[in-house]
């Protein structure tokens, strides 16, 4: 699948600074950390206020947690799913997109596709409310320990398909929790050009305390760019506890902002010149042996490029 679309916001909203003939862009990010509630539209409307207040504090692109719109955990997937981005969520966060001027990486919800299987599904949608990409979560989250057994392949089907989508000189890739765990994901990203991954997820409090920063600190760190990961704000009374700590990382590995477990908006500027200082003074990808190892789509018709000009 191919998707290209080519609009013009209504009013910019990215700093440009010329030098060198180079392009380096600087913008404000906002990680909605959220609630959850068993009410569906408790939860959008949560992620609309939330989307309002990040505009207000000048954020440029808003993300919102994994499942914003349902509790996490297999027997809610199915009563909360919704054709995406047709449904009543996404329309909300569309509509939430448009109004508010700012791009929206919409987490993830539980999406009931036209095959009548079940994904967890990302959308973004640009400040005119035109869809920019969708990604469906590749790798199904499962964990087998004392403390938490669960696994997402009792209810979703795994996506198949690499997404990015590029504002102007910025190429951002997608995924989802679980998918942060494989750096393969982080190499063919960055063979495709990225400079910020964006993973919404939902780490528990088994994982959580000891893999969560780590991991993202590791995929900044092998794909020298940008790490963002939102997760959902901790309910000690839910069946699956989220960790929180959403944060963002540099492509040095250095954690530039990170919330605690409740819920609020962690506001980040980046500053993609970083990804051009931290590859010339460590190139580590012109270093590799490609004549003893590769990384590759194996099916590259599957891979999904959107492309925005502001």
């Amino acid at each position: 699948i191919n998707a290209e679309y080519m609009g013009t916001p209504s009013e910019c909203l990215f700093f440009f600074v010329l030098q060198n003939d180079t392009i380096m862009v600087q913008f404000k990010f906002a990680l909605c950390q959220l609630d959850s509630h068993p009410d569906k539209s408790v939860n959008v409307d949560n992620a609309v206020r939330h989307i309002s207040t990040a505009s207000a504090r000048g954020a440029d692109v808003v993300v919102l947690p994994e499942c914003f719109n349902s509790p996490y955990g297999t027997h809610y997937f199915p009563s909360y799913a919704e054709p995406v981005p047709e449904g009543e969520t996404c329309q909300s966060i569309r509509h939430a997109a448009e109004s508010n001027g700012v791009v929206v990486v919409a987490g993830s919800i539980p999406e009931r596709g036209d095959d009548g299987k079940l994904y967890n599904t990302c959308v973004v949608f640009s400040a005119t409310g035109e869809v920019l990409a969708k990604y469906r979560k590749i790798h199904l989250f499962s964990i087998d320990t004392a403390g938490l057994k669960f696994s997402e392949a009792d209810t979703l089907t795994a996506g198949n398909e690499i997404v990015t989508f590029t504002i102007n000189s910025v190429k951002i890739g997608l995924g989802i929790c679980f998918d942060i765990r494989y750096p393969e994901i982080t190499a063919l990203y960055q063979s495709l050009g990225t400079q910020i991954l964006i993973f919404p997820g939902a780490f528990n409090m088994v994982t959580g305390p000891v893999h969560w920063t780590h991991s993202a600190r590791a995929r900044a760190v092998d794909g020298q760019q940008f790490i963002v990961m939102c997760s959902p704000a901790r309910n000690n009374r839910a069946s699956y506890i989220a960790y929180g700590h959403s944060l963002v990382v540099d492509p040095w590995g250095t954690v530039l902002g990170e919330l605690g477990e409740n819920q609020e908006i962690l506001m980040c500027e980046i500053d993609t010149e970083k990804v051009d200082e931290v590859r010339k003074k460590l190139p580590i990808h012109f270093c590799k042996r490609d004549d003893l190892y590769e990384i590759y789509l194996d099916r590259p018709n599957r891979f999904c490029g959107c492309f925005l000009d502001l």
